[in-house]
């Protein structure tokens, strides 16, 4: 099932990094990195064609609060963002009933692909959610065509879990994976619903 989650002020320190949560006066950097094109679409949204646009999701972002910022240290601009989001189909992934678990998503400004950054950031949060929030899996998941994604989460140790055609939220379908990482800390054994997508060897 889907763990509730409040980011509340909540920040986490890299080395690189700082994750918080987001605020208006990040409007600038959030417009300068989401309307890229192609930073997005690789994560399944059309890039901002216009400042409002990203205001609009901005305000999503805050008063939802359950994303963070991903800012870079040395320069102190938000180079993009990662969600604890809920995952969908919860009632249909049976496996899951009883367990604690979200999906994370993420995106990078162009300019700082290939660093090793992503990793960085989605390693700590996986870090917070496992061990301050008790959280028992995560999922993630990344298209066919999103190479770096796919790399992101192996370095992360997601395993891949379901092959499934995803809806995006620029209208269309795509094939992709969906990863799985269980918590280790707990000694977890899913009993997996829906063979015919799944990919997942447990161990």
């Amino acid at each position: 099932m889907n763990a509730e989650i409040k980011l509340n002020g909540l920040q986490i320190e890299t080395e690189r990094l700082l994750l918080r949560p987001f605020c208006q006066d990040d409007l600038q950097d959030f417009y300068a990195y989401a309307s890229v094109p192609g930073v997005g679409e690789r994560a399944g949204w059309q890039h901002h064609e216009s400042i409002e646009k990203s205001q609009q999701i901005l305000d999503i972002f805050i008063e939802e609060d359950k994303t963070f910022a991903i800012v870079c240290k040395e320069s102190g601009t938000v180079i993009g963002s990662l969600g604890v989001e809920k995952y969908g189909m919860e009632q249909a992934l049976t496996e899951f009933i009883g367990y604690r678990g979200r999906e994370i998503g993420y995106v990078l400004a162009k300019d700082y692909w290939g660093k090793g950054l992503m990793p960085e950031a989605v390693k700590a949060v996986i870090d917070y959610l496992f061990t301050a929030m008790d959280m028992d899996f995560l999922l993630c998941g990344y298209y066919d065509f999103n190479s770096q994604s796919k790399k992101v989460q192996e370095k992360c140790g997601f395993l891949p879990y379901r092959r499934l055609v995803m809806d995006t939220r620029m209208g269309t379908k795509e094939p992709g994976i969906l990863s799985l990482l269980k918590n280790p800390g707990k000694d977890i054994h899913f009993i997996f619903s829906h063979p015919e997508t799944l990919i997942y060897e447990d161990r």
